[in-house]
């Protein structure tokens, strides 16, 4: 499991394809492999991976199988590309993001950056299918960031995320542009929820459901705001 906190940014020295796979070198930043053991888990752009084999005290070696290359952002890295990484909470850690399991659900894209005063504003353009688990207020993972999603319009296909001066420091946001591909783990207990419900208003009103949809439509809105799930106290 992971926290969302990104803890820095890596480079990757060197990528070797072979049928099937590909190998990643990653080199660390200062500190961040101390005690790093071959088996550990590190979060690289939001995906798990596993230390296959270590170099000195700052890199580490990683296969990504064919099926997470195609799913992810990783098939496309470049040497000298860098990304976030996050090593495996322990027990007791704090969890100042949420908790993420590292298993990146679909690849977004980065519509539109704005820069308000002190600010850095990412839209963010996602696949249909995937906005129902999309709620203002509510939490997403972002290459491996845990961040509170700021506006989200369902009918348009796109959220929003507002990053501070510290975010951008520790992560590779500030890089990003209009076009580039992000990868997305959405909150696990919002989908356990929205399918639920969703499942239980398809069992009750049957036949009649398409119906509905269709009304809301008519009204601007989607069958999915029905799913929203409850703000938790304080949020």
């Amino acid at each position: 499991m992971f926290t969302g906190i990104v803890q820095g940014v890596a480079e990757v020295a060197s990528i070797t394809d072979r049928p099937g796979l590909r190998s990643f070198r990653l080199r660390f930043p200062p500190g961040f492999a101390q005690d790093l053991a071959i088996g550990a888990s590190v979060a690289s752009d939001g995906v798990c991976l596993t230390v296959t084999a270590l170099h000195g005290a700052d890199q580490a070696d990683f296969d990504v199988m064919q099926q997470s290359l195609g799913l992810t952002t990783l098939g496309t890295l470049k040497e000298g590309d860098r990304i976030n990484v996050e090593r495996a909470a322990k027990d007791g850690a704090e969890i100042g993001g949420h908790p993420l399991s590292g298993h990146v659900d679909f690849t977004a894209t980065l519509a539109e950056v704005r820069q308000p005063e002190n600010n850095h504003v990412m839209r963010i353009e996602v696949p249909a299918r995937w906005m129902r688990y999309v709620f203002a207020k509510g939490y997403i993972a972002i290459n491996g960031a845990s961040l509170t999603v700021a506006e989200a319009d369902r009918q348009a296909g796109w959220f929003e995320v507002w990053l501070i001066p510290e975010t951008l420091r520790m992560t590779t946001f500030g890089q990003k542009r209009p076009g580039d591909r992000l990868n997305i783990e959405i909150e696990r207990s919002t989908q356990v929820f929205v399918d639920t419900v969703r499942d239980a208003l398809e069992e009750r009103l049957g036949p009649l459901m398409p119906a509905l949809e269709a009304l809301m439509r008519q009204q601007g809105l989607s069958a999915d705001e029905l799913t929203r799930p409850l703000p938790a106290p304080g949020r």
